[in-house]
């Protein structure tokens, strides 16, 4: 089993309440749920954020597409799709 740490936190009670019903109902514990759903969002926003980042860097790279040829050239794709051709 990986290290762990303790962290305290303060949620509603509302939302304590839900936890607890979803933690009886799954017969997992309040914590085991807490940590599961923290570390699924902090994946989610650091991929966000290294998503940025890389469309960061390509701008200053360069590597960009003008908004008109990019929308153009979706439009083509979605016009080939309806006619059937795909």
């Amino acid at each position: 089993m990986p290290a762990s740490t303790t962290m305290t936190i303060r949620i509603s009670p509302d939302v304590k309440d839900k936890l607890g019903r979803l933690a009886h109902g799954t017969r997992r514990s309040r914590s085991f749920l807490a940590s599961e759903a923290l570390e699924a969002y902090v994946d989610r926003e650091l991929e966000i954020i290294d998503g940025i980042q890389r469309g960061l860097a390509d701008v200053a790279a360069g590597r960009v597409v003008a908004h008109d040829v990019a929308m153009s050239e979706l439009q083509a794709v979605i016009d080939t799709a309806r006619s059937g051709k795909a």
